[in-house]
């Protein structure tokens, strides 16, 4: 027996050493096999993780752009309001300005109209009096009219004056014949014939040809006739015939003289 398991040692040891090199050779191919299935599920846990980390990344980043956007609309159309409250307040101040322009155009025609007729008042004008007509300025037409309305009221020695004032002042007027005629007949009604002939003259001389020249000639003669001047009234009488025959003066002048004889 002893023997026997010498001989059968070696055959023992060598079965042993091939179930040995058996069991050996599955497990690591096994262990292998796990290994790498482990390694592939810890590389795709990994990347599973990696791409939950950027997907929640990637999410708060877009939560957050989706904040800083909706901050930014907000603030736009903050804006956008602050423009229109400006805007309606810019056109507000624009219709106030069109207004107050209007306005002070308005004033401006309405000042240089103003200024239009006070100029008028002092520009010299066109007058028609005793069949002349000639330029004034309104002061002379004033002046004239209101003296020739004191003599109209029969206030003959303020009319005289008036005239005489008129004369004086304006000596190259086209009013100077009319007014001596109506100064020598408010000197004749206050009885001043002296300084009323020298009126009458004096419109005779320096416009014979002019509506009231006949008349002032007739008034001379009364003047005359007043002074018991006969001899010079009879004159006067016969030149108003012979210069202005055809007048109404000269039919008044006929019948003078033939009183006188």
């Amino acid at each position: 027996m002893p023997r026997m398991s010498l001989l059968l040692r070696p055959r023992a040891l060598g079965a042993a050493a091939l179930a040995a090199a058996a069991c050996w050779s599955t497990p690591s191919y096994a262990l292998f096999e796990d290994s790498e299935a482990r390694r592939a599920i810890l590389e795709m846990r990994q990347r599973v993780d990696a791409l939950t980390q950027a997907s929640q990344r990637a999410g708060e980043r877009s939560g957050d752009e989706v904040s800083q956007l909706r901050r930014s609309l907000l603030d736009l159309q903050m804006q956008i309001e602050a423009l229109r409250t400006e805007q309606a307040t810019l056109r507000g101040q624009n219709e106030q300005l069109l207004r107050d322009v209007a306005e002070l155009q308005r004033r401006q025609k309405d000042m240089a109209q103003g200024v239009d007729e006070r100029l008028r008042q002092f520009e010299p004008a066109t007058v028609t009096l005793d069949g002349r007509e000639f330029r004034a300025d309104p002061a002379e037409k004033r002046d004239f009219e209101a003296a020739l309305a004191l003599f109209r009221a029969g206030k003959f020695g303020e009319a005289s004056n008036a005239f005489s004032s008129f004369v004086r002042q304006y000596p190259q007027s086209g009013y100077v014949p009319s007014a001596r005629f109506w100064l020598g007949n408010a000197q004749y009604a206050t009885r001043d014939y002296k300084e009323a002939i020298n009126n009458f003259k004096a419109l005779l001389s320096a416009a014979p040809d002019h509506a009231r020249a006949p008349e002032a000639a007739l008034s001379i003669a009364n003047c005359q006739i007043e002074l018991k001047d006969t001899r010079a009234a009879r004159k006067t009488l016969e030149d108003l015939l012979r210069v202005y025959p055809q007048s109404e003066a000269a039919a008044a002048a006929k019948e003078r003289l033939a009183r006188l004889k």
